[in-house]
C-alpha cells in the first residue's frame, strides 16, 4: 500500500488526539454487511421452505433476490470508498464453467435454447450466493451465530416433516395436492430430496456438539437437533438418503480415529449414533424396516437391468453423440426421447443421475470442470481439519465435508442438484468448505488462554 504524500508544512501541524488509529468502518457500511450476509442466508433457507424452489415463483425470488444482494453489496463498497474483493479457489472452475455454458448459448450447441438460458441464469444466482458469502463471512462470531440459526433450522424442519407424516393428508404442508403426485416427505413433493437437505443440515449441529465451542445445554440441543434430523433421513424412506448419511458416519468416524481424537469425543459421537437408532425404534416402524430390509434387494434389481440403469445406458449413448460440449445445459428432458429404448407411461424429467446428467448436458469439458471444482473443494477442505474440534477453521472445513461428501454419494442415484434449493446450498457449502482459513478462536475466559488467536 503507498503512503500519502504531505508536505513539510503539514508534516509541522500537531495531529489530532487518535489521528493515528485505525479508522472505524461507517456504520451503514457495517449494518449492511450484516444485511448481505443474513440476507443470503435467509434465501437458502427460503428455498426448501417453498418445496425446494422448483416453481416459477420460487425461482423469480432465488434468482432476484441475490441480484438485489449483489446491488446492495456495490453500494457497500461504493460507501466505504474502497473495493474490497477477496479471492476464492473454486472462482476459477466457476467461471470456466460458466464460460462454457456461454459457448453452447452463442454457438447455438444448446438443443434447446430457452431452458439452457433459463439454467444458466440459475447458476449466476449459485455463483452470486457463493460470492456473497466469501465477500462477507469474515468473523468468528458470524460463524457460531450460522452455526446456531441453521441447527435451529433443520430441527423446525426435521419436526414438521416428522408430524406431517405422522398426521399426513397427502398434501404439501396439509394444504396442497402435486401436480404431478410424488412420495411427500416434509415441504419436497419427493422424499430423496429432503434427504438430501437433511444430509447437508445434519453435519452442522453434529460437529458443533463434538467441538470443545459447545458447552453445557449448548452442547445437548445441538446433539438433540443433529438426531432429529439424521433419523428423518431414514423415516423419509430415501435408500439414497441412508446410504450416503452412512458414508458420512464413516468419514467422521475415521477423522475421529486418525486424529486421536479424545474419548469423550468419540463417546459422544456413540451416543449420538444410539440416540437415533432409539428415535428409529421409536418412531419408525414396520415401514422402515422394509425400507432397510430392501435397500440390497433393490440395488441389485437396478443393477440387473432395473429402470435407472436403463436410464443409464441410454443417456451414455446421448453422452456419445455429443461427447465434448453436450446438448446443452438443463435439456435432458428435451432430448432423451429420442434416445430411450424402454417403454414407460412416466415422463423422465431427470437422469436420476447428477453426473450422467451433467455429462450428457455439459459433454467432456463441463464433467472435467466439474472434477476439478470438486477436487479443490476436498484440497482445501482436508489442509484445514487438523485439531478440527478446537479450531473453528477445521471445524466448518469437516461439517462442510461432512455435507458435500453425502450429497456427492446421493447424486449417484438421484438428481438433488436439478433441485434449486438443494443445490445453492451445496454450492455455499462447497464455498465455505474451500475459503481461506481465517476464522481465529473465540477468547478464552481462562488467562491462561487469552491470547489463543490461531487460525
Amino acid at each position: 500500500m503507498t503512503a500519502p504524500l504531505t508536505s513539510p508544512i503539514a508534516s509541522q501541524i500537531p495531529s489530532p488526539p487518535g489521528a493515528g488509529l485505525a479508522v472505524q468502518p461507517l456504520p451503514f457500511p457495517s449494518r449492511l454487511e450484516s444485511i448481505l450476509l443474513y440476507g443470503t442466508f435467509s434465501l437458502l433457507m427460503f428455498g426448501p421452505l417453498a418445496f425446494g424452489a422448483v416453481e416459477w415463483w420460487s425461482l423469480f425470488i432465488m434468482e432476484a433476490g441475490p441480484a438485489l444482494l449483489l446491488l446492495l453489496w456495490c453500494v457497500r463498497q461504493f460507501l466505504s470508498k474502497e473495493l474490497q474483493l477477496a479471492n476464492h479457489p473454486l472462482f476459477p472452475p466457476m467461471l470456466v464453467f460458466a464460460a462454457l455454458i456461454g459457448v453452447q448459448i452463442a454457438a447455438g450447441r444448446s438443443a434447446y435454447r430457452y431452458s439452457t438460458v433459463s439454467q444458466g441464469l440459475l447458476y449466476c444466482a449459485y455463483g452470486i450466493f457463493c460470492f456473497l458469502i466469501n465477500q462477507n463471512l469474515r468473523r468468528t462470531r458470524q460463524v457460531r451465530t450460522l452455526a446456531i440459526i441453521l441447527s435451529v433450522y433443520g430441527f423446525v424442519v426435521a419436526a414438521f416433516a416428522l408430524i406431517q407424516s405422522i398426521s399426513s393428508n397427502g398434501k404439501l404442508y396439509w394444504l396442497r395436492i402435486p401436480q404431478q403426485g410424488g412420495w411427500i416427505y416434509g415441504p419436497y413433493v419427493n422424499h430423496n430430496h429432503y434427504a438430501g437437505l437433511m444430509e447437508m443440515l445434519v453435519p452442522i449441529p453434529l460437529v458443533f456438539c463434538l467441538t470443545r465451542f459447545a458447552r453445557g445445554p449448548r452442547k445437548t440441543m445441538a446433539a438433540v437437533s443433529a438426531a432429529l434430523m439424521a433419523s428423518t433421513i431414514f423415516l423419509s424412506g430415501s435408500r439414497g438418503g441412508m446410504v450416503a448419511f452412512s458414508v458420512q458416519m464413516a468419514i467422521l468416524a475415521s477423522l475421529l480415529t486418525v486424529k486421536h481424537t479424545h474419548r469423550r469425543t468419540m463417546i459422544g459421537l456413540a451416543l449420538f449414533l444410539m440416540t437415533v437408532v432409539g428415535l428409529l425404534a421409536w418412531v419408525g416402524g414396520a415401514e422402515l424396516t422394509h425400507r432397510l430390509a430392501t435397500v440390497d434387494t433393490e440395488t441389485r434389481t437396478e443393477l440387473s437391468g432395473g429402470t435407472r440403469m436403463s436410464i443409464n445406458r441410454d443417456g451414455l449413448n446421448m453422452f456419445a453423440h455429443r461427447p465434448m460440449l453436450g446438448w446443452g445445459l438443463a435439456v435432458f428432458p428435451d432430448v432423451f426421447p429420442e434416445f430411450r429404448t424402454f417403454s414407460t407411461n412416466f415422463f423422465i424429467n431427470h437422469a436420476h443421475n447428477d453426473y450422467l446428467q451433467l455429462l450428457t448436458e455439459m459433454g467432456a469439458l463441463g464433467f472435467v470442470t466439474m472434477l476439478w471444482f470438486v477436487v479443490t473443494v476436498y484440497r482445501q477442505s482436508v489442509a484445514k481439519i487438523r485439531n478440527w474440534t478446537e479450531r473453528p477453521n477445521g471445524a466448518v472445513a469437516v461439517a462442510t465435508l461432512l455435507g458435500v461428501s453425502g450429497i456427492l454419494v446421493h447424486s449417484f442415484v438421484d438428481s438433488n442438484l436439478q433441485i434449486p434449493a438443494n443445490a445453492a446450498l451445496f454450492y455455499v457449502l462447497c464455498t465455505l468448505g474451500a475459503m481461506e482459513a481465517h476464522f481465529g478462536n473465540p477468547r478464552r475466559t481462562s488467562r491462561h488462554n487469552s491470547s489463543d488467536l490461531s487460525s
